[in-house]
Formats: structure tokens, sequence, C-alpha cells
């Protein structure tokens, strides 16, 4: 994982897959899993289980830093729709705070208020082009609700484990 790290330094990426991230995550925690059961042990089932501890934590760190990241993207696009009156249509852009996911862009609108006073809600409908070493993705659109809290305009769907923005179509 390091080595692929300092490889993408290296050469300047802006930013590599999700996928590749994760592979390499997962792959450099098998050889570490290998090494670490090496030197403590030789029963064969204590060995695999060291190697299956130290996937499963590599998995779940790859999927902890994505899921923050997601959040942040969100709370991006619930920034910028939060203010807007229904109709209004504001641009949003983020770029990550490390390059393990692609920038993205788009644009966003209020379609309508859910609720005002004590809860106050809105759909919003929003579009996102990803940006991947050049490649930009064409333009999805999608629907989701943001609420306002004490300080800020968040996020009010949950993102299932589905694809990136699947769960909102």
């Amino acid at each position: 994982m390091a080595a692929s790290s300092a490889l993408c330094l290296l050469a300047a990426c802006s930013s590599f897959s999700s996928s590749m991230y994760s592979e390499t995550a997962v792959a450099g925690a098998g050889v570490a899993g290998a090494a670490v059961a090496a030197k403590v042990t030789t029963n064969a089932t204590v060995a695999t289980g060291i190697g299956l501890i130290a996937v499963a934590g590599a998995r779940q760190g790859v999927q902890y830093s994505q899921r923050t990241l997601h959040r942040d993207q969100q709370l991006n696009i619930a920034a910028v729709a939060g203010p807007l009156k229904p109709g209004a249509v504001a641009p949003w852009t983020w770029s990550p705070s490390v390059p393990l996911e692609p920038a993205a862009d788009g644009r966003v609108t209020v379609s309508r208020i859910v609720s005002s006073g004590e809860l106050n809600c809105k759909e919003i409908v929003f579009s996102v082009i990803e940006h991947d070493t050049g490649v930009t993705s064409p333009e999805a659109f999608y629907v989701s609700t943001i609420c306002k809290t004490a300080t800020r305009w968040e996020w009010a769907a949950a993102e299932p484990a589905t694809g990136r923005w699947g769960s909102l179509q």
C-alpha cells in the first residue's frame, strides 16, 4: 500500500479510484497479516485467524474513510442548497481532503419545502459530475432531503450499503 501511495504521489496523482484504494489496502493487510502470523505461530488455524482479522480491519478502515468523504461531499451540497428558495439553482463543487475519491461538482435546486418551523426541511434535486484524472463523467441527477440543525443544513437521507448515489434514485 505504501508503495502504490508513494508512486501516486511521485506521479502527481490528483486522485485514484476507491476500488484501487480498497484493493491495495486489503492486499496490504493480507501481506502484513501473513508476516505477523509467520512470526507468532506455526498453527495454520491461528495464522488464518490473524490474516482474516487483518483483512477485516483493512476493509473497515477503507469503508470508514469513504463514508467520511461521502459525508463531507453531502454536507457541501446541503450547505449550498440550504439558503436557496424553491426554484433557485446554484452550483456546488467539492474536492476531497484526501485524494481517495474523484473531485465533483454540479448544480442544486430546492424543489419544495418539506416542512418549516421547528423541523425545517427541503427536498433538493442535484446533479453530480465526477472528475477522475481528466475524464469527466456524464451529469447524473438525484433527489434527496436536507434539514436545518441548530448550526447548519445537513443531509437527511440515510446512505445504506448500496452504490454511491444508488439509494437516491
